[in-house]
């Protein structure tokens, strides 16, 4: 049954929306809002200067001794979370963004008044509280209160036993009680964090340049995906959520700038999986005068970097798996690596009747209209990619597959493009750029006229992209990072949604 909202007057004047019917709980607490309102207490208040975060607290004077006190004192803020009463004193836990603090107020010590004020306080309750910093018997460093103002009042009651809550919907969807009860769940952002601050680093530090390019595209295009698509009402046109930055790009390395990332969001009009979400976080970088193998040595440099960075250490546990990113990285080619772990030989010179029953016996569903590449990529995707625990570049894919990747002159059934996997998941994209721009308006006409909805896109040519190589690209490789699927390896998360501060949902009373 869905839940009706309305508007609920408390009193002359405060409005709040809430359901209807209201629980015990939540009466309880709005009666309480009344009465201080009423009281002329302003229980929001707009500052409170002069606050010592809690983490400094604790780094100063953790070595206090048992007993001991400071001379002077500090003001500290943050949710009061755990209320322990002994006769006329009372002990609370304070929790700050850098860490927590036990707070003691002693009837003796501020008064009668204020320490029925203290006790009337409700768990998750913003406090600002100023005192002296001591060491208990039990050596629990703590904060004797001389004084405390109310900050901010809480409405809701906070969930008990968030740790027991299985509906993993529900901590998706009220993400900052996830955070605000369960301490791993900062731990994984923070880590999150480190990794992007990481990446940064490494690049900038090898002269790579960050840019930012549009978010909305005239035309979709740099991957083969379902665009999300609005509408420009003074133009009157309609553009495109962007699912990839790499042709604007590619416009600046035509334009002189030899090294460039952007490290932002894409968006895909597509499934929500546990390691998709329509909107997502993306590293794309392109370096001039390299190739594909060019790449592959900075990517493994790069992500050893960021491994170190976050972890401290070189390895990294996803899924009952040890990762571990030390020494050279294994290459190996797609077509190689569905013989190494699915012993099944085939290539190009297989027929698609014979390419399509091997797929069919692995059982899988192959489109009428796939080629040979598509139905090599299914090939590798159920045989080998599961396998690829430790970091792997696979190398040399389709053409068919790759329309934005340049030919091997070996061979032109493939391209010179490899993804990285690494527990199983496929983390980056590169390959040697496509810069001949006749071949490459035949990739477009080619990827225009499919009858893959995804491949297609819109069926529209970026004629722009085209003039832009006709005046010249000069030699380049380029590669995109999925950013939340490798904070899910190195976090050891489930699934993206555990790494994106706040995935998308279904609405709420569907």
């Amino acid at each position: 049954m869905k839940t009706e909202n309305k508007i609920t007057e408390l009193n002359a004047e405060y409005l709040l929306e809430l359901e209807e019917p209201l629980s015990e709980p939540l009466k309880v607490k709005l009666g309480k809002v009344k009465a201080l309102k009423e009281s002329g207490e302003v229980i929001y208040k707009k500052n409170y200067a002069g606050r010592v975060c809690i983490g400094d607290i604790r780094k100063r004077y953790s070595s206090l001794e048992i007993g001991h006190k400071t001379e002077s004192t500090f003001k500290i803020a943050g949710r009061v979370m755990i209320f322990r009463k002994h006769g006329k004193a009372t002990f609370a836990d304070m929790r700050d963004f850098t860490g927590e603090i036990q707070l003691y107020a002693n009837l003796k010590n501020i008064g009668e008044e204020e320490y029925n004020k203290f006790l009337d306080l409700d768990i998750g309750d913003w406090i600002g509280a100023e005192g002296n910093i001591f060491k208990t018997r039990t050596g629990e460093l703590s904060l004797s209160i001389t004084n405390f103002v109310l900050l901010s009042k809480t409405i809701r009651t906070l969930p008990e036993k968030w740790h027991g809550l299985k509906d993993k919907e529900l901590r998706y969807r009220q993400r900052y009680l996830d955070f605000l009860m369960n301490p791993d769940v900062k731990k994984t952002f923070l880590s999150r964090i480190k990794i992007i601050e990481a990446l940064r680093e490494f690049l900038k530090g090898n002269g790579f340049l960050e840019v930012e390019t549009p978010m909305l595209h005239p035309i979709p295009g740099g991957a083969a995906a379902r665009p999300f698509a609005t509408h420009h009402n003074a133009l009157d046109i309609d553009l495109y959520l962007r699912i990839a930055p790499e042709l604007y790009l590619k416009r600046l390395i035509i334009a002189g700038f030899e090294k460039v990332f952007e490290l932002n969001r894409n968006f895909r009009n597509e499934g929500i999986s546990y390691k998709h979400n329509p909107e997502f976080t993306m590293l794309e970088f392109y370096q001039a005068f390299s190739d594909y193998n060019d790449l592959m040595d900075l990517t493994e440099e790069l992500i050893k970097f960021v491994v170190q960075k976050t972890l401290g250490n070189l390895s990294s546990n996803y899924r009952g798996n040890i990762i571990n990113f030390e020494g050279a990285w294994q290459r190996k080619t797609m077509i190689g690596a569905i013989y190494d772990f699915g012993g099944i030989k085939l290539s190009f010179d297989s027929s698609i009747e014979e390419l399509t029953s091997i797929a069919e016996n692995l059982d899988l569903k192959i489109n009428k209209d796939y080629g040979k590449g598509k139905i090599i990529e299914e090939i590798f995707e159920a045989v080998a990619q599961p396998k690829l625990i430790q970091p792997t570049f696979i190398k040399d894919y389709p053409i068919d597959i790759s329309p934005l990747a340049r030919k091997k002159s070996e061979d032109v059934n493939l391209t010179e493009r490899f993804e990285l996997f690494a527990g199983g998941e496929e983390i980056a994209n590169a390959f040697s750029e496509l810069t001949d721009p006749a071949e490459q308006l035949q990739r477009f006409k080619r990827q225009v006229k499919s009858k893959d909805d995804e491949e297609r896109v819109t069926g529209k040519i970026d004629v722009d992209f085209l003039r832009a190589l006709e005046y010249g690209m000069p030699p380049t490789g380029g590669e995109g990072i999925g950013i939340d699927r490798l904070a899910m390896i190195l976090t050891d998360s489930n699934s993206i949604r555990d790494v994106i501060l706040f995935p998308l949902m279904r609405a709420e009373n569907d």
